[in-house]
């Protein structure tokens, strides 16, 4: 199994806990920020909500049963639909789904070759 690493993120008092390749785990967290940065520039009255970065470590112990991690593949491909369904036509919101397409394919291949 190759390393992974955490990128923990919070949205109010709830805390998510993404799994990661460890080499992809910087992507998400600058993702995370960028997409934090631009949401409030978006038109559409139902902007996605996002949860902001907090921290990355390389060993998580939950301690809570309630907490549970996410695949960093299931994470990225909900919040590449969350993106894909606005009807954005002020902002070019194309450049973000750019960036999260880009990891999200980065992830299929890395899941694709360590599934082999």
């Amino acid at each position: 199994m190759s390393n992974m690493r955490y990128v923990i993120l919070q949205l109010n008092d709830q805390l998510q806990y993404v799994e990661m390749p460890s080499d992809y785990a910087y992507q998400l967290s600058a993702l995370n920020l960028r997409l934090n940065k631009e949401v409030s520039k978006l038109t559409v009255p139902d902007k996605p909500v996002l949860p902001i970065a907090v921290a990355e470590c390389d060993n998580l112990d939950l301690l809570q049963e309630s907490a549970q991690t996410i695949s960093g593949l299931d994470y990225i491909n909900e919040l590449e639909s969350s993106f894909a369904s606005l009807d954005e036509t002020e902002y070019p919101l194309i450049s973000l789904l750019t960036e999260i397409r880009a990891l999200q394919a980065q992830l299929e291949q890395w899941y694709e070759e360590e599934a082999v």
